[in-house]
């Protein structure tokens, strides 16, 4: 039987990170490049719509010190990844780090488990952009039947003169109106073309360069950042005029109402449960160490800044949103839009929707970026087949992995409904920090003397205190969540058995696969 726990030799890892060529990824990120990245993915869903339903349902204006206790959870992972990023160059992330330090078959489980993260993960989020995309158009007249707006099962009433989708948002809004939803005309969705053509899209800008990707991602983000600075400014100048609405932030933290997780200080760290989930996608800055200019000095710089601004925006926010809007009134879909509108500036809630849209682009841009590099890595080393390795000689990007991991969740976005992947994501993201940490330990106690260009500190206290808040952060998932995990961690299985340990390079004493 093939030795599952053998590792990857760090010189053969190396060696990888120094390959140059016209058929090797291109090395053109700075340390701009690669905050922006890890903006790019933390801001997004989570700051646009968690906010407002972590105030409402457990910590009232509270959700800024959630915001801190899962930002400090995320730094001791955070801390891990910077050093391996730092001292282990190459694309491959989570895989890459356990391949090194914990053997094959854990390198397997990550690898396929951080398709969880990052495949689905676009695909979730793209439902969500979708849904912007299909509101704006809307605004400007232009509007798709509901067969090519929503995946099957979707259901869209007509009212007012269009047709609506009948979400818990707008079948609320008819509540309020005493309208029926069943007495309106009810159409339903068959395949959400919007989904599909902005997965495509993303795609094309990765295939085309990660030098290209990096500068539209950027600018997505200059943008919705812009826009988060706006609402601060106005909602500041509002609260500044308005004293009256500082009653909204008292109390800071409401009394517990009697149940576990209900405000009060439970309720605090049951939203920092829920809030941490907004931070995910700084991991997602390691998948690109091969095409980083410096990724010694830049890659740790990548991973902590974008954690630093995130945590900072998201603190700020979190004050202003509950001084504007009673936070009983923020469990909504879109709770910025409606601190926006409380401030008297009409114009704010469409301005909103374009930084949500902008803010989930982005976060869609770095999550198939991230897949598509964990793949480039997996069919090097012989565990996937070699097609997934192979680099565009002008775009120099690994295109046909950008094109298939594209092709899937396109599919997969625009005919399943995938908001409970949602958890599977958070899942799989704590199981990787687990192995990220655990593998900076091990590997500070087998080779003490490698060089380090960036140390995490206090060891061996971050990477067991990682380890912990990952473990307790996942036992707060539902159980059907873990039955998922299960499942598809032994579909993984099967497919490492019978394929992948057949064709591994480091098993047949190999070196991985050439570019080309």
């Amino acid at each position: 039987m093939a030795n599952l726990m053998a590792t990857k030799a760090l010189s053969t890892i190396l060696g990888e990170a120094s390959e140059t060529g016209e058929h090797t990824l291109s090395r053109s990120l700075g340390a701009g490049n690669l905050i922006t990245l890890g903006i790019g993915a933390i801001i997004g869903t989570g700051i646009f719509v968690l906010t407002g339903v972590v105030a409402s349902g457990y910590a009232g204006p509270g959700v800024v010190y959630t915001f801190i206790v899962a930002a400090v959870a995320c730094v001791f992972s955070g801390l891990c990844y910077a050093e391996f990023a730092a001292m282990i160059p190459v694309a491959g992330s989570a895989y890459t780090y356990g391949y090194a330090t914990l053997g094959e078959i854990f390198a397997w489980i990550i690898g396929w488990d951080l398709v969880l993260e990052y495949a689905f993960g676009a695909a979730t989020v793209c439902s969500g952009w979708s849904g912007y995309v299909l509101s704006l158009g809307q605004d400007m007249g232009l509007r798709l039947p509901p067969a090519l707006a929503g995946e099957p099962g979707s259901k869209f009433v007509y009212y007012h003169g269009h047709w609506e989708l009948l979400n818990a948002h707008f079948a609320d809004k008819l509540k309020e109106l005493n309208i029926d939803p069943s007495t309106l005309p009810m159409q339903h969705g068959v395949f959400n073309l919007v989904a599909f053509l902005g997965i495509m899209f993303a795609t094309a800008i990765l295939v085309i360069g990660i030098k290209e990707s990096a500068n539209f991602n950027s600018f997505i983000v200059v943008v919705k950042v812009a826009v988060l600075l706006v609402f601060l400014g106005v909602g500041t100048f509002t609260l500044m005029h308005h004293h009256e609405l500082w009653a909204n932030w008292h109390p800071f933290v409401p009394p517990n109402e009697g149940t576990l997780g209900k405000f009060g200080w439970t309720g605090v760290m049951r939203g920092a449960g829920v809030i941490f989930f907004a931070y995910i996608g700084f991991d997602a800055v390691s998948t690109a160490a091969q095409e980083a200019k410096n990724p010694k000095k830049d890659m740790p710089l990548g991973i902590l800044g974008s954690l630093a601004i995130c945590t900072v925006l998201y603190i700020l926010v979190g004050i202003v949103l509950t001084g504007l809007v009673n936070y009983k009134y923020l469990g909504v879909p879109d709770s910025l839009a409606v601190g926006m509108e409380a401030t008297g500036f009409k114009w704010g809630s469409l301005m909103v929707k374009i930084g949500a849209l902008g803010g989930l682009t982005s976060t869609m841009i770095v999550m198939l970026l991230g897949q598509s590099r964990v793949f480039f890595s997996m069919s090097r080393d012989g565990l996937l087949p070699e097609m997934f390795s192979k680099v565009h000689p002008k775009f120099r990007t690994p295109y046909v992995s950008s094109i298939t991991v594209g092709l899937v969740v396109a599919t997969f976005s625009s005919l399943l409904p995938l908001q409970s992947l949602g958890e599977m994501c958070s899942i799989g993201t704590l199981l990787a920090f687990i192995i990220v940490c655990a593998g900076v330990w091990l590997l500070r106690k087998r080779s003490p003397n490698l060089e380090r260009p960036f140390r995490a500190p206090w060891m061996p206290v971050t990477p067991i205190l990682g380890i912990l808040v990952a473990l307790a952060m996942m036992a707060f998932l539902p159980g059907i969540t873990w039955i998922r995990l299960i499942v598809w961690l032994a579909v993984g299985m099967l497919i490492y058995f019978f394929y992948s340990r057949h064709h591994s390079r480091v098993q047949q004493g190999l070196p991985p696969i050439p570019p080309e």
